[in-house]
């Protein structure tokens, strides 16, 4: 597996791509991020990635996209790409503490009724259900989106080879529209994870870098950054 680090030349883009990949337009960074591996067959999804802003020595945001990459193979450069490329083949430990990043779309199945199928439901959004429009700013509902979003991720990280030590931050949330064909949209949500996990197993945790956390994956959603703090 590789970790990529991508910077996009500004000028190399339309003026519609530049305002889309700024403002964090997931279906147009993964375009141009599929550039890098223009041989793989378009049915496959041959990485993973996540959309930061840089930052400048101050800490400040520069306002330019900077991106993460997952790939099971080298990407290859490309015109308006520059592109940092390192193997990446962690070695873990059972019991190892990391701290890890993690931009995530939290959903869980929700019945549909007897014969119909189940669909996708934001966890975040399901979570604000029960309370009234008037509550839905209020601190309580804001809590129970938080608690909602952090019990998806602790429940399933056995599953994926890790836990929780301590409840990891929980921000950033944002729901996302992206425009398909017909007028139509594809819809989803993301948010960001920053904490501390304890490896349970090494060899399921490095599986679960390489294939990513949940869904909407081809979005800039899944990736796991890991390092040790």
């Amino acid at each position: 597996m590789y970790l990529s680090s991508v910077r996009v030349d500004l000028n190399a883009l339309t003026r519609e791509q530049l305002f889309d990949v700024l403002e964090g337009g997931a279906y147009t960074a993964h375009q141009l991020l599929w550039t890098l591996f223009a041989d793989t067959s378009e049915g496959e999804r041959p990485f993973l990635f996540r959309q930061e802003m840089e930052e400048a020595a101050n800490g400040k945001s520069q306002g330019l996209p900077r991106f993460y990459v997952y790939s099971p193979r080298r990407p290859e450069a490309v015109a308006g790409l520059d592109v940092q490329c390192k193997p990446f083949a962690p070695q873990l430990a059972k019991g190892e503490r990391l701290a890890f990043r993690l931009r995530a779309n939290p959903t869980v199945a929700k019945s549909a009724g007897e014969g119909q199928r189940s669909h996708r439901a934001d966890v975040l959004m399901n979570a604000r259900k029960p309370f009234s429009p008037g509550e839905r700013t209020s601190q309580a509902c804001v809590d129970a989106m938080e608690t909602a979003a952090r019990e998806w991720l602790a429940s399933r990280a056995p599953s994926w080879g890790f836990h929780l030590p301590v409840e990891p931050e929980v921000g950033a949330y944002r729901q996302h529209a992206l425009p398909k064909d017909k007028g139509r949209s594809i819809r989803f949500s993301s948010v960001d994870y920053e904490g501390l996990l304890e490896v349970t197993d090494p060899r399921r945790l490095i599986e679960t870098l390489a294939h990513g956390v949940g869904r909407a994956k081809a979005f800039g959603c899944g990736l796991m950054l890991l390092r040790r703090p």
